[in-house]
């Protein structure tokens, strides 16, 4: 007997989103969470309550396994590379590389010697619309955590 791992999950769910012609925004509101934490999760970055893994089961038709397992807890940080080869995913690499110390600066500088959270973090992707060509527009919102001492 083969065992299922998540990756091949992953790849059904991406398959079974193909086939039916259903949109991250439509699954998400069968899942009952946003577009960004459903797409997330269900390319395997997070972890799914039995509620939610069934309705996604459901609508994409997934085998009893593969809903057993968007239950699990997932290895995060899963890319293939340390560094992205994909463009648009390394054009987040990209934008890390340059502004990553001003982001690093400017958090110190309002809040202090602390880090953004990834744990407790929200995210919200929209298309805004520009003459010159459509933008990207990501809002990203972590919780502070302050380093403690001991």
């Amino acid at each position: 007997m083969q065992i299922m791992k998540r990756t091949d999950v992953t790849e059904m769910v991406v398959m079974a989103k193909i086939k039916k012609g259903l949109s991250w925004t439509k699954i998400a509101k069968t899942v009952g969470q946003s577009k960004e934490w459903t797409t997330a999760a269900l390319l395997g970055q997070m972890q799914m309550t039995k509620q939610q893994a069934k309705a996604a089961g459901k609508l994409l038709g997934l085998p009893d396994d593969a809903v057993l397992l968007l239950q699990q807890v997932p290895y995060k940080g899963s890319l293939p590379t340390a560094v992205p080869t994909d463009p648009l995913i390394y054009r987040f690499y990209e934008l890390v590389s340059i502004y990553g110390t001003t982001f690093k600066e400017l958090i110190h500088e309002e809040f202090g010697d602390g880090i953004m959270s990834a744990i407790d973090f929200k995210m919200d992707l929209k298309r805004e619309a520009d003459p010159k060509g459509d933008r990207v527009n990501i809002v990203m919102s972590g919780k502070y955590l302050q380093y403690k001492t001991y």
